[in-house]
Parts: C-alpha cells; structure tokens; sequence
C-alpha cells in the first residue's frame, strides 16, 4: 500500500484523551460477544434473537442471506464445536472485529477465526467470517454445517 492510500475506512489517529471505544462500539462489541457466547451454549434461539432479518454471511465456505439461513448454519456449526475462546475483540461504529478460537475436537482440532461484523439497529447484519477450510475440507461430509445452498 503506498503512503496515504487507504482501503475502507479512513484510519483515524486517537487523540490524547480521547476514549478509544465510543459507546456504540461497546455495545457492539458487547452483542458480538453475546452472539458467541450463545453459540458456545448451543442456544440457537440467542443466535437467532441477535441476527438482522437479512443478514449475510460471507465465508470461505458459503455465501448465506437471510436469518433462517444463517441460524441453519450456525447450529451445524454448534453441533461440531466443543467450544470457542474469544482471545481479541476491537470496534469502531457499527462494526467489530474478533480473533477466536473454535475447538472443534479430533480431526479438526482448533481453528483459529477472525470474524468482522456489521450491526444495523443493535442486530448483526453482516458476518465475514476468515479461515484456513481445508481442515474441514478434508474431513466433513459435504453438508455438515452449510446445507447445499
């Protein structure tokens, strides 16, 4: 990248003093980590209840529209998972980055996943998920977290 170019948002330096967190980014980040507690519990309705109705989800995976498409989704993925540790999460405005590790058990183990997340109106409206898929590639039946979609 060459100097002063930016891709997305223009970065913008912190003042001395200033709070590093507004209060609509707390809350995001908040919610985000609600959505993964919840998946951590197995709840499919606390995932639901913090989905947008039109929600995307974007991954190395699939491409889903839709909150019943992504609740779908979301409980293949709980089904597999043993758990997931938040190891770094971070905001500004309306999105929030998080680093997580999700153990999914033998032959998987654990997959190291970054996550950005949009909200719009204090729900999720956009999940873009980061990850190596070969491991489940390799090892998953065709369908055990993404339906044919």
């Amino acid at each position: 990248m060459s100097e002063g170019q930016t891709y997305g948002r223009e970065a913008r330096i912190q003042s001395e003093g200033e709070s590093p967190v507004t209060g609509m980014s707390q809350r995001n980040i908040t919610f985000a980590g609600a959505y993964y507690k919840a998946m951590n519990d197995k709840d499919s309705a606390a995932v639901a209840r913090r989905l947008h109705g039109d929600v995307q989800f974007v991954g190395p995976m699939a491409n889903l529209v839709g909150k019943d498409a992504v609740v779908e989704a979301a409980t293949g993925f709980m089904a597999l998972i043993k758990g997931i540790r938040i190891r770094a999460q971070f905001g500004f405005e309306d999105e929030v980055m998080l680093a997580y590790d999700a153990d999914f058990g033998e032959p998987i183990g654990i997959c190291r996943t970054a996550v950005l997340m949009t909200f719009k109106d204090n729900l999720i409206k956009r999940i873009e998920l980061f990850y190596d898929a070969a491991p489940f590639e390799k090892n998953l039946k065709k369908g055990a977290i993404f339906s044919s979609r």
